[in-house]
């Protein structure tokens, strides 16, 4: 799917649930990163994230420029086009557009690995994430040489 084709379907899915015609410019935008598309208040244009067809189908797609629409629509007419307005709320509802998209990137791992280090005079035992230069610290309970023990 190209930027034209994108435009096609965002009209068309105006005059089909909301009545209306869409009269700005829908494109592909593919710097968003987290968020599947974006109404922008300045020119009234849309852009979609093309990871949305990539990753999910085209229900999906849909329901962003559902979504993307009810904020367009609102904002042309006057009426509260945020997340949190009444108006807003009301209209997703009555077009049955989602209110989140679906995750478009991997919540990134955790680190698991823990190093070990011991004090060598009270053996005291460090657990870090990170590794550290045991010539560069002292034990903090004793002033004592720190060595590494394992991962």
């Amino acid at each position: 799917m190209d930027n034209k084709d994108l435009q096609l379907l965002v009209e068309q899915l105006s005059l089909e649930h909301f009545g209306k015609t869409f009269r700005h410019e829908a494109s592909f935008n593919g710097r968003l990163r987290t968020t599947g598309g974006r109404y922008k208040l300045s020119d009234g244009s849309i852009e979609i994230n093309p990871k949305v067809i990539e990753l999910y189908d085209e229900e999906e797609l849909i329901g962003i420029i559902k979504h993307e629409l009810c904020h367009y629509h609102l904002h042309l007419e006057g009426k509260g086009y945020k997340h949190g307005d009444a108006d807003f709320k009301m209209l997703l509802q009555q077009t049955g557009s989602p209110r989140y998209c679906k995750p478009l990137q991997a919540k990134p791992k955790q680190q698991s690995v823990i190093h070990t280090y011991q004090c060598k005079s009270c053996s005291f035992v460090y657990k870090r994430r990170r590794r550290m230069d045991v010539r560069k610290y002292r034990c903090g309970k004793c002033k004592g040489e720190i060595v590494y023990v394992s991962l």
